[in-house]
């Protein structure tokens, strides 16, 4: 079984590989790309304190309590891009024709897009969400008990999972609006934002929009609310953060559905 799996993965894995070589080899362009990632999450880290330093609370949490939002879904989030951020990219392929090439592998279309490229940039933005969730448990004085790292680790495994499975959706959106980047950019990093702030604070149809039909809500706000033990709000029980895997297989449902009616759709470079 392990050398059938290890054989099947083999290809992905060369590809993925040689990615990393690649991205590597000019030290100079990979140290640059390192730093604007850091940079561009130190900016949205710092806008977040700035928000919450001039006014103190916002939807129940202060900054000590927003910053252990914005680390866990800062973290699901920069993972998920690292693994499959260049999804947003299928319009290139589809606009060039280059998509085509992948039906010519004995491999499933998806992972062939998943594993065409990675992008290690996002190792950076990531180690700021990691600062924010370590400075945010220690400001909050968060016992580490097995029930406190078992949430913590689901929340964050569900978090990239459904991370992830924003830009897979995006990704068959853009079968149909070939030349419509900045909608699905507007979905998946709109989410992004979303997710790092209180929900509580949303209006009933936002609520509905980014906790019920896409739940980037499970990625951050409400983990944190069920380990701090703070109130829940309307339409947002306290417990609901342990529901994170449930929002991970309906965000994914979501998204594969969103793939399948796109390759559906889809009739090749000159069609």
């Amino acid at each position: 079984m392990r050398g059938t799996l290890a054989a099947r993965t083999a290809p992905y894995r060369a590809v993925l590989a040689s990615r990393v070589r690649a991205q590597r080899s000019y030290r100079a362009s990979f140290r640059m790309d390192l730093l604007g990632s850091l940079l561009v999450g130190l900016v949205e880290l710092a806008e977040v304190w700035v928000l919450f330093h001039g006014v103190g609370r916002i939807g129940g949490l202060d900054l000590g309590q927003v910053l252990l939002v914005f680390g866990l879904a800062d973290v699901a989030y920069s993972v998920a891009d690292l693994l499959v951020g260049h999804c947003d990219g299928l319009a290139g392929f589809v606009r060039r024709g280059t998509f085509d090439v992948f039906y010519l592998r004995p491999q499933p279309l998806l992972l062939q897009l998943v594993t065409s490229d990675i992008s290690l940039r996002r190792l950076a933005r990531a180690a700021v969400g990691i600062a924010a969730l370590v400075t945010g448990l220690v400001v909050n004085d968060v016992a580490l008990t097995p029930v406190a790292v078992g949430l913590l680790a689901l929340a964050l495994v569900s978090g990239v999972a459904v991370s992830s499975a924003m830009f897979v959706l995006a990704a068959g959106v853009q079968f149909f609006v070939v030349d419509g980047a900045e909608l699905t950019n507007a979905f998946v990093y709109g989410g992004r934002y979303a997710s790092t702030q209180p929900a509580s604070v949303w209006s009933r149809p936002v609520k509905a929009a980014f906790v019920f039909l896409f739940p980037v809500a499970f990625t951050g706000y409400l983990p944190v609310v069920t380990l701090l033990g703070l109130p829940g709000t309307d339409w947002l029980p306290a417990w609901l953060g342990w529901c994170a895997p449930l929002a991970a297989v309906w965000a994914w449902g979501l998204a594969l559905l969103s793939w399948r009616v796109g390759v559906r759709h889809y009739q090749g470079g000159g069609g």
